[in-house]
């Protein structure tokens, strides 16, 4: 069912498209000026958008500008009673999916609002596709410990539970988060990473929680934060252990009240969010050092997951090489290469500090600069 906000002034215009649209099934909301407009369109994802131009307070096209730059995805309807050709071809310049006069032909009308909830409907599952084309990999292994991890999310993946994955490295945490993000009741719905790590300090709340316009001196517009764009699916918080202390309340609070307040902000927004966390560090000890919440702590560990690392499964390690061989292999173009027994008992024996990661990195550079097969000789030169 299509969420569609109506937003004019008239009232009687207003309940009058409701009620028709509500009978084709369609699930409406209303708004009676641009800015209550805007407010509803930054807190919720709707499908399409009916939008007058003549409006107080924000008029249509100042809405479809600040909009547009909230959400290029969501089509928006223009319809007017004082518009002329110039006015609809401005409009549709600006990023209006089309533009209808008023009164409204019903029969156009609802064709221009199929078109447009499928457009909507269609970008959604090729991001979808997308996602799972290019980022879902095969958890590769059947050593006692991979085996408990394949079972383990088998059994937390439906649930809602919050689940914090430890391991070194390189032992393939995110690859944990995606499998339980896509055997989860939320496959449908967006994953969005965060890196802890890889963002400062000072940005850290911003880019989780969204900001306002001006909330601070690079504030220039409006931002929806990780926490809203991952609503209806998974946010993976991969590193936490390096977010900052006071992040981390915000984050303990959005957890408890799946409440989050954008920086410069007076306002709760409510999320749907299951959260997924990672980390290389010891969470215990950082509690014990102060660097991290014990209440923050069991609020994601709901489900432990620990990651083990290359030199604890090594048994996997021969089905490691073989299936890497075959996916980098295919992505050159090239047949798949035969590895050699002793290449194999070679690799297997290699202490690897890096993990997966570094196998995979082993396992591309012997594809390169070995021969029609990849040979002992060929690990002793390059690995």
């Amino acid at each position: 069912m299509a969420d569609i906000l109506i937003i004019d002034d008239e009232r009687a215009i207003r309940k009058t498209l409701a009620e028709i649209l509500g009978f084709e099934g369609y699930k409406i909301e209303e708004a009676s000026d641009g800015e209550e407009g805007l407010k509803k369109f930054s807190e919720k994802n709707f499908d399409a958008v009916l939008c007058d131009i003549k409006m107080p307070k924000l008029d249509g096209i100042e809405f479809l500008d600040k909009a547009k730059a909230i959400n290029n995805d969501v089509p928006i309807i223009m319809i007017s009673g004082h518009g002329n050709i110039e006015t609809a071809v401005d409009a549709v310049k600006k990023g209006a999916f089309d533009y209808i006069s008023k009164p409204p032909d019903l029969n156009r009308l609802l064709i221009t609002l199929r078109n447009a909830t499928d457009r909507t409907k269609l970008t959604t599952e090729t991001k979808v596709l997308k996602r799972k084309v290019n980022k879902t990999i095969d958890m590769v292994g059947d050593s006692p410990a991979i085996n408990k991890i394949k079972n383990t999310i088998e059994k937390v993946a439906p649930t809602d539970a919050r689940v914090l994955i430890t391991g070194e490295n390189g032992v393939g945490k995110e690859l944990v988060a995606r499998w339980i993000h896509e055997k989860s009741n939320r496959n449908d719905g967006p994953m969005v990473e965060v890196n802890c790590a890889a963002i400062p300090s000072e940005l850290i709340e911003s880019e989780l929680f969204g900001h306002e316009k001006g909330s601070f001196t690079s504030a220039i517009k409006q931002r929806i934060g990780k926490f809203e764009q991952a609503s209806g699916g998974t946010l993976f918080l991969d590193e936490i252990g390096d977010m900052s202390l006071s992040a981390q309340a915000k984050v303990l609070r959005a957890l408890q009240e799946g409440k989050i307040t954008r920086v410069g902000a007076d306002k709760d927004i409510n999320v749907d969010v299951r959260v997924v966390a990672a980390t290389n560090k010891n969470l215990l000890q950082e509690v014990e050092d102060k660097n991290f919440r014990l209440d923050l702590y069991h609020r994601l560990g709901v489900i432990i997951i620990h990651v083990p690392s290359l030199k604890e499964r090594k048994e996997d390690i021969p089905k490691l090489v073989e299936h890497f061989t075959k996916i980098i292999t295919a992505d050159y173009g090239q047949p798949n290469k035969e590895i050699e027994k002793a290449a194999l008992l070679k690799l297997q024996n290699n202490n690897w500090g890096g993990n997966i990661r570094e196998l995979r990195n082993v396992v591309e550079r012997l594809i390169i600069m070995s021969g029609k097969k990849i040979t002992g000789d060929d690990v002793d030169s390059y690995v």
